[in-house]
């Protein structure tokens, strides 16, 4: 995954107390999963999905949704 997304997601964790335990809890995942997926060592755009993106200029991103849901 994208490492602006990795660290929009650690950053939204830390400003909402969630540790990596806790949104394991969230998404039935267990902690070093989730670990592994922040860390980038799994969870990576497939590369003909990030081929498609760097075609037309796009570039994935996280933000808030506008609802502030979380």
């Amino acid at each position: 995954m994208n490492e602006q997304v990795r660290h929009t997601v650690r950053a939204r964790m830390k400003a909402q107390g969630i540790t990596q335990i806790e949104l394991g809890e969230l998404v039935g995942m267990a902690q070093p999963n989730v670990q592994r997926l922040l860390s980038g060592r799994v969870g990576a755009v497939p590369d003909s999905w990030q081929k498609v993106l760097d075609a037309l200029g796009l570039e994935l991103v996280a933000v808030p949704k506008k609802d502030g849901a979380s």
